[in-house]
């Protein structure tokens, strides 16, 4: 798939410098709104079942980009792999995401949920070795160590008081581990998205690919959202919860998707893991200024060494060409 290169500086490109601006804040805002919307979709799942929040995600995402379906003049057909690579771009990064996302932050916190997807670019560097045969030097293998603690040391910290308590689960598992092992699913599932994403920015531009994904989605998705919507009355929902969900699904659906898919044009794929520290910043920032939770001093370190070894896992190593 995508072949490992050496390369000077962050964006090996020879676009100009303010095309490599513009790729990097489109990175960082993606994971940005991810971030948000993962905190935001707390409350959504309280109020929707799990399938009728997704279904009417990608039912208003696909509204929004209907006109981003049309093939532009120039680009090339879709070949059967290419269709191939959308699909599972949107099974993984997608379908699967969302529901074990939701499932998970229904489980868990906001706080916890973004100490969790800190790994994300862990995963992008362990997806890369097996998949791409990318080596992973000391750095990435520090890095992968880093989130391991963090996240080690954050489960040794009590969940707080947002619901999520320890309450037993399926088979009698605390339901704050089984959301947070959702959650960790979901990390998996982005990782995947990273991987594939870079390689379909190849033909396709930003604006079909993420139209295309949103409408795979939304067919695997309808079975499962009809089935809830039969019996969920629409009425009881307050005109604060809808403007909520349309945010929710254009920033998740639209704007997230197409950002990133922007980025990767210009950004190697296994350097764009980097930008996912926003993710999780983004995540417990909105859990604690706008949901009431709060960071103990042990989760305070637990995030420091999962946001250390993000970096330290996905910055580019100094070359000898640097300038």
């Amino acid at each position: 798939m995508i072949q490992p290169t050496v390369e000077p500086t962050l964006l090996v490109n020879s676009s100009s410098p303010l095309n490599r601006w513009w790729a990097c804040a489109s990175l960082a805002l993606s994971m940005s709104l991810v971030g948000s919307y993962v905190a935001l979709s707390k409350p959504l799942v309280l109020v929707f079942p799990i399938f009728l929040l997704a279904w009417l995600r990608f039912g208003i995402g696909g509204l929004a980009m209907w006109r981003w379906l049309k093939k532009p003049p120039g680009e090339p057909p879709i070949t059967p792999h290419t269709r191939r690579l959308l699909f599972l771009e949107s099974f993984l990064g997608n379908f699967l995401f969302s529901i074990c996302m939701l499932f998970g932050v229904s489980m868990t916190t906001a706080v916890a949920a973004g100490v969790v997807m800190s790994s994300i670019p862990a995963v992008v560097a362990v997806l890369s070795w097996v998949f791409l045969r990318e080596r992973i030097g000391w750095r990435s293998a520090a890095g992968i160590a880093c989130a391991a603690i963090g996240i080690g040391l954050f489960s040794l910290q009590k969940v707080d008081g947002g619901g999520a308590a320890d309450s037993s689960g399926p088979f009698g598992v605390s339901r704050a581990l089984l959301g947070n092992l959702l959650v960790f699913a979901a990390v998996v599932c982005e990782a995947s998205y990273v991987v594939i994403g870079k390689r379909l920015t190849e033909g396709l531009g930003p604006k079909r690919i993420s139209a295309i994904i949103n409408l795979w989605g939304l067919a695997l998705v309808t079975p499962f959202g009809l089935w809830a919507a039969w019996s969920f009355d629409f009425s009881t929902v307050s005109l604060p919860i809808w403007t909520l969900l349309v945010f929710y699904a254009l920033a998740a659906s639209v704007w997230t998707v197409w950002l990133w898919m922007t980025g990767l044009r210009t950004v190697p794929a296994s350097q764009a893991g980097v930008f996912t520290v926003m993710l999780p910043v983004s995540a417990a920032t909105i859990g604690v200024l706008f949901m009431g939770e709060t960071l103990t001093p042990l989760q305070v370190v637990a995030f420091g060494i999962a946001l250390f070894g993000l970096v330290l896992a996905t910055l580019p190593g100094r070359s000898p060409a640097a300038a």
